[in-house]
């Protein structure tokens, strides 16, 4: 059965921009989504929001509901009462296009940043072999749909701006632990982790494995084994030893 739901919805660019009320009529089994796109057909056709699949797998959708950082196609009104007002606005961290639309390329910046799976050079494609282990440890990691929710909640961007030029932020920080953790890849990404792509900003609050909704435990299987990394490298008195030992058997 349905019934008028009472919404909230951002509208304005990255010049101003309000709250807007909204009733719309919301029924059995649908998403936010769902109404978003009622209300674009009924009473804001130019209202601006990204989607694309509308299953969950795409990532376009991300904005906040309610001040929480969740893809529109997979927040069933079903979670909210009746007669509760639905807030939604754009994700927070970054800059406004239009209404509900955001500019991520700080993303895509980042993820260019990153080195790319470096392999043996000897080692030829059809060479390639890899423990069971090794496989299940890093696809977990290649879940992500790049939605880009872990990398909004993280206050080390969220509330500091300046942070955004020396931190990769959670999603990228995880695809440099997935390659570090990979039997093949040759390249050592501990150091750089730590030096170029802000790996130290990071305090584990595990904000980002909360609203990650693939369910991948960004803090606790690739942030946290990639700080133990550095911190073995770094204070560990038996590897600094091999360390240097090894460096002088180069000279």
């Amino acid at each position: 059965m349905g019934y008028d739901a009472k919404l909230k919805v951002w509208r304005g660019d990255n010049g101003s921009g309000a709250l807007q009320d909204f009733t719309v009529e919301a029924n059995e089994g649908e998403v936010v989504l769902d109404l978003i796109h009622r209300l674009q057909a009924t009473q804001a056709p130019d209202l601006a929001v990204r989607w694309n699949c509308k299953a969950g797998k795409c990532g376009s959708c991300s904005a906040e509901v309610n001040g929480r950082p969740r893809l529109l196609c997979m927040t069933r009104m079903s979670v909210f009462d009746e007669d509760e007002t639905i807030t939604v606005t754009p994700m927070r961290t970054f800059p406004v296009i239009r209404d509900l639309v955001t500019d991520v390329s700080y993303n895509y910046t980042k993820a260019r940043e990153i080195p790319s799976f470096t392999p043996p050079k000897d080692l030829e494609p059809g060479d390639y072999r890899m423990q069971q282990v090794d496989v299940e440890r890093s696809q977990e990691f290649r879940k992500c749909i790049e939605c880009f929710l872990c990398q909004n909640t993280c206050h080390v961007v969220r509330d500091h701006e300046e942070n955004k030029t020396a931190f990769a932020g959670p999603r990228f920080l995880m695809r440099i632990a997935e390659l570090e953790m990979h039997p093949l890849d040759v390249a050592d990404r501990s150091d750089e982790a730590q030096t170029e792509h802000g790996l130290g900003f990071c305090n584990i609050t595990k904000c980002c494995t909360d609203v990650c909704p693939e369910g991948i435990h960004i803090t606790d299987n690739a942030l946290i084994p990639m700080k133990e990394r550095v911190a073995d490298r770094r204070y560990d008195p038996i590897v600094w030893l091999g360390n240097k030992l090894f460096r002088r058997g180069e000279n």
